[in-house]
């Protein structure tokens, strides 16, 4: 059993770690938006394949897109390091990478200046698609004011300056994962505050829902809020056009049903949410975030077995 760091240990870690962080932030800041994204995409497509989250990404692929044959697999997860490379060393740059720049454009930006002239609080939902800080950048860039919610990084110094680097394209309104952040968005959409959350990633205790044909476990957050403040889901989506510009949509609001039956509503809201998300994906498969184990074991479960079938009958 490993003994636990000292505190003085730990701290000269995070700082070390901090330092690395800086580092990198300093050396990205001085190439500039397209150099950093171009860098970036190089170090995905290099060191993505070698990683083992290349192969939770090949499976997922293979159980959103069984019908796909090799070569077209395999080009997808190529797009896909790079992209993901790219949003990496793009984060540090996010304030130069706006509507308000000429980087974004904002398909249906009428709707979000709706939103902020009548201080209509919706529920934002989107999910990891292509550089997906493009979506908060772009709603609080139109002047709505939206709260986020955020996973706060284990080392406190490194947490401290991501906030720094939203802070600098607007960005400010933070609240943590968890019951105390659930309060903090209750209380932002009692003030006339919007939300925005991602739901596109695994919650274990979520609603089973259908998601490229299987049940996938998601966050029943969002639609709940919907309901409880009787507004609307408002998805959105961000596309990359060419290296680092993007085009933010803003798609037509999803009406969570009333029908009395709370629960039933809750569940047929989140249906909707993960359709919504199917179809966006989709349509740009390679700017999805495949990384990340999205369905339950026993699927990726039955899909190994369904290999191992396949090589004794060849």
């Amino acid at each position: 059993m490993s003994e636990k760091r000292q505190p003085w240990v730990q701290d000269l870690l995070w700082r070390l770690e901090a330092l690395g962080f800086d580092l990198f932030i300093g050396a990205v800041r001085l190439m500039g938006v397209d150099r950093a994204s171009d860098f970036g995409g190089w170090l995905g497509r290099t060191f993505g394949p070698m990683s083992g989250a290349h192969k939770v990404a090949a499976r997922n692929l293979k159980l959103a897109f069984p019908d796909k044959d090799a070569a077209w697999h395999e080009e997808m997860l190529r797009e896909q390091w790079d992209g993901l490379g790219r949003s990496f060393a793009e984060f540090p740059l996010m304030d130069k990478i706006l509507p308000s720049t000429g980087r974004v454009e904002v398909v249906n930006k009428e709707r979000l200046v709706e939103i902020a002239e009548n201080r209509i609080p919706v529920v934002f939902v989107s999910g990891h698609l292509s550089n997906w800080e493009v979506m908060p950048a772009a709603i609080v860039d139109s002047g709505v004011i939206c709260e986020m919610t955020y996973r706060a990084a284990n080392n406190p110094y490194v947490d401290k300056r991501i906030k720094e680097s939203r802070f600098r394209y607007g960005v400010r309104l933070f609240a943590p994962k968890g019951g105390d952040g659930a309060r903090e968005l209750l209380e932002g959409m009692k003030q006339g505050k919007s939300v925005a959350l991602m739901n596109d990633q695994k919650f274990n205790s979520g609603v089973a829902a259908p998601f490229f044909g299987h049940l996938a476990h998601t966050a029943p957050g969002p639609t709940r809020l919907a309901i409880r403040f009787g507004t609307v889901l408002q998805p959105m989506s961000v596309q990359r056009l060419k290296g680092a510009r993007f085009r933010a949509v803003v798609h037509d609001p999803i009406v969570p049903p009333k029908t009395g039956d709370r629960t039933a509503d809750i569940e047929a809201g989140v249906r909707m949410i993960n359709a919504f998300m199917e179809d966006r994906i989709r349509e740009r498969p390679a700017e999805w975030f495949w990384v990340h184990r999205r369905w339950p074991n026993e699927v990726y479960a039955a899909l190994a077995e369904r290999e191992r079938a396949d090589l004794t009958v060849s």
